[in-house]
């Protein structure tokens, strides 16, 4: 499997320690089924179910050996035990839209269809429809999302009340609006947003699918050189070339494009919602305080944002433990732990928890709203959904990258396009 470099909450992982083990390794008290052995990743959400753990073991009498790293470790751990058809792990974190495929493809991850339709109190049917579909392959379910994100709009309220705007409801609103900020703060850029060729195609997704387009038909060929396509690459591209940063780096992932944000730079961001408290926290952010979130602005087909799971739980396929294992699964997604991640600043993927006047507490109001909104519109992907993910990415990142740089946006969807159906056509061999 691959590495890849892009992190989603990166700033949290950075903050946690690397590789932090805890009683790794199997043990012949896992093969009588009296311990379920689980691999996590660095992140908030590990936090805070790690700390609850003792809870777990004592509803059960079962005892959790918990392996916790960091993303790259984490990659080269499946990578070296899954293909070695190991049954050392029994719960695995992984990330759906990343590996989830490949994984599937290689049997790595059994089979949840049955186990999450038994239990109606656990509720399966709670689950937004976005991140249940990233979660099935070849129609069953082989994963249980654990955490979510969408892509909205953050925008700076003090610029656009000098300015006698309102918040753009649309893209073409966007457009101007990003415009007239720009001309009247030559030092405030419009727009900004990931430039990287692989970090921006996640958030260029969401407008894509805006303008009515994906990066594969309904046949599963190659779309990225539709009409809608083209639109959509010609819109993002332009609006930082035109509109953004004075030269403006094309190798941008999120990091990069916040600090402007966060420095007071920019007037418009498109990012990931769960990347906010980067923007709202006074000790990361110039303007912290006059920050505000609205849902994607509606291109030709809506607005359309992406709504997706970052990660989720599985089993693999390979463990002999695995009626342990969906235990631990079924209580560290239960309702009452979605909520308690989702109070901790972790979006969840159960519509009951944001239907919970507590569950949106912790957040900004205009946030909440936003992300609401989007639940409901959101497309359950924000990349291409092949098995080799990155090199997907790198080809049909290309014409964001040469739109920014004032090369001819339909010229390079065509020739994307001829790429990407290239590498799909050798995906199926």
């Amino acid at each position: 499997m691959k590495r890849h470099s892009i992190v989603k909450y990166a700033a949290v992982a950075a903050a946690l320690s690397l590789g932090l083990t805890a009683c790794g390794g199997g043990s012949s008290d896992a093969k009588s089924g009296g311990t379920v052995r689980v691999t996590l990743a660095n992140h908030v959400w590990t936090e805070g179910i790690k700390a609850a753990i003792p809870e777990f073991e004592k509803s059960t009498g079962l005892k959790v050996e918990l392996t916790q790293l960091g993303e790259d470790q984490l990659s080269d751990q499946y990578n070296v035990k899954l293909n070695a058809g190991s049954d050392e792990i029994d719960v695995m974190m992984y990330r759906p839209l990343q590996e989830g495929k490949a994984f599937a493809k290689n049997g790595y991850l059994a089979d949840l269809t049955s186990k999450v339709s038994q239990d109606t109190s656990w509720d399966w049917k709670d689950y937004q429809d976005g991140p249940v579909k990233a979660s099935t392959a070849d129609g069953k379910v082989v994963g249980v999302p654990i955490i979510t994100e969408r892509e909205v709009l953050y925008y700076r309220k003090d610029l656009l009340k000098s300015a006698g705007l309102e918040v753009p409801k649309t893209m073409d609103e966007l457009q101007a609006a990003a415009k007239t900020i720009a001309a009247a703060s030559p030092d405030t850029a419009g727009f900004v947003a990931r430039t990287g060729k692989s970090a921006a195609v996640t958030q260029f997704s969401s407008f894509l699918y805006s303008f009515g387009g994906d990066f594969t038909d309904a046949g599963g060929k190659s779309a990225v050189g539709s009409d809608a396509a083209k639109k959509a690459y010609a819109y993002y591209g332009g609006l930082i070339k035109d509109y953004g940063p004075k030269n403006v780096s094309t190798d941008m992932s999120w990091p990069e494009a916040m600090a402007i944000f966060t420095q007071g730079k920019a007037a418009f961001y498109t990012e990931a919602d769960s990347l906010y408290k980067n923007a709202t926290d006074p000790a990361k952010s110039k303007v912290a305080d006059t920050v505000g979130f609205a849902a994607m602005p509606a291109g030709p087909a809506g607005s359309k944002p992406y709504n997706i799971p970052s990660w989720g739980l599985a089993v693999n396929q390979s463990s002999g433990n695995q009626d342990n294992a969906w235990k631990f699964i079924q209580w560290a997604t239960s309702k009452d732990r979605t909520l308690a991640a989702q109070k901790a600043g972790v979006p969840g993927p159960r519509a009951s928890v944001w239907a919970d006047p507590s569950g949106t507490s912790t957040y900004p109001k205009d946030l909440a709203e936003a992300i609401a909104a989007s639940a409901k519109t959101g497309v359950g992907h924000d990349r291409p959904e092949v098995v080799t993910v990155g090199k997907a990415r790198e080809i049909v990142g290309g014409p964001i990258v040469s739109t920014i740089t004032g090369a001819d946006a339909s010229a390079a969807a065509d020739t994307a396009n001829d790429a990407f159906q290239k590498f799909l056509d050798s995906e199926k061999k």
